[in-house]
């Protein structure tokens, strides 16, 4: 029936349930308000930490500012990137691996292979000896140095790295060496990668040209004594030795590797003669060699097989003049044939 009373009770019924859906829509919306505050709250939180993790993992892999290495004189402390270095030795390494230091005694700077490289460099006295005070107004960061004795010294005014004479034996130890020391070691690798690919170039163009036992010694002449040098003591050891692959007589051979160096008498020399001579000497010419009843008896110099040069070119063991001094020594055994 529809009757109105019902019709009126139908759409009061009806407005009350639209007012209590309306209600609770109101109430669910309040309640779900708080918590959404809450959430961003609680977000804001968990995000400052993630913020700050990168800077965090930045600092705990960042470079530390100095690094400990072994050395003769125990552990020393020193700079992961020296920028002021003083290298009373080693300088062709330090220039192979694009770091010119800013002192460096005399005689250094004027090795003929790599003096350009130094014209802005500071003298800081005798080899062997340099001077304190000179060292001290340069402010270096790191001092490199071949003399155990200037330790006690340049310690005061530096870290310094003691590396002996004759303690890196070619220049593959020698690079290596540096380029962990001074953090380059990539750049090391790539410069030793070009040396080799030249030393076997020059290699081979003499090992074309010399029969393989031919006989090589290394000698420096004065007025009135004569030595005899072995592999790793300059003057064209390291060249013929141990870039060349050269001999040196079998009679001596061993005694002189192991000692380096010897001085010999006119009764003696013939023993240390090779078939081939290279000579240090600063005032004969191989015609002198070749005028002096001793000399002259010689195989090598009846031959024509003396090369002779000054100090000045010969006395330097260094990567870069090594390099240089094998292929100048190439040249003259490949022309000669």
């Amino acid at each position: 029936m529809n009757h109105p009373y019902f019709n009126r009770t139908r759409y009061t019924h009806r407005l009350m349930v639209v007012f209590l859906l309306a209600m609770m829509l109101i109430l669910s919306a309040c309640g779900s308000n708080e918590p959404a505050g809450n959430s961003s709250a609680d977000a804001s939180a968990t995000a400052a930490p993630a913020s700050s993790a990168p800077s965090e993992a930045a600092a705990a892999t960042a470079a530390p500012e100095t690094k400990t290495v072994t050395t003769v004189n125990g552990e020393i402390e020193v700079p992961t990137s020296p920028k002021r270095i003083v290298a009373e030795e080693y300088l062709g390494s330090l220039i192979a691996l694009d770091t010119i230091p800013v002192g460096a005694p005399g005689l250094t700077l004027e090795n003929m292979y790599f003096k350009e490289s130094l014209s802005g460099v500071t003298d800081t006295g005798t080899y062997g000896k340099m001077s304190p005070e000179n060292i001290v107004a340069l402010n270096p960061d790191l001092i490199i140095s071949g003399n155990a004795d200037s330790y006690e010294t340049l310690s005061k005014i530096a870290p310094t790295v003691i590396v002996p004479y004759g303690e890196l034996k070619n220049a593959h130890e020698e690079l290596t060496y540096f380029g962990k020391l001074l953090g380059k070691e990539q750049e090391a690798a790539a410069w030793l990668a070009d040396y080799d690919k030249r030393i076997a170039a020059a290699k081979a163009r003499v090992d074309a040209a010399i029969p393989a036992d031919a006989t090589f010694s290394i000698l420096e002449h004065a007025d009135k004594s004569t030595w005899v040098y072995g592999d790793n003591f300059g003057r064209g050891g390291q060249p013929v030795y141990q870039a060349l692959g050269r001999k040196a007589p079998s009679a001596i051979a061993a005694e002189l590797m192991e000692k380096q160096w010897a001085e010999l008498s006119s009764e003696t020399l013939g023993a240390y003669a090779g078939d081939y001579l290279v000579i240090t000497d600063n005032t004969w010419t191989k015609e002198d060699f070749q005028a002096d009843p001793i000399w002259g008896s010689l195989p090598a110099v009846k031959n024509g097989n003396v090369y002779v040069w000054k100090e000045e070119r010969s006395w330097y063991y260094d990567p870069i003049a090594v390099l240089a001094q094998t292929e100048e020594l190439a040249d003259w055994l490949t022309a000669a044939k």
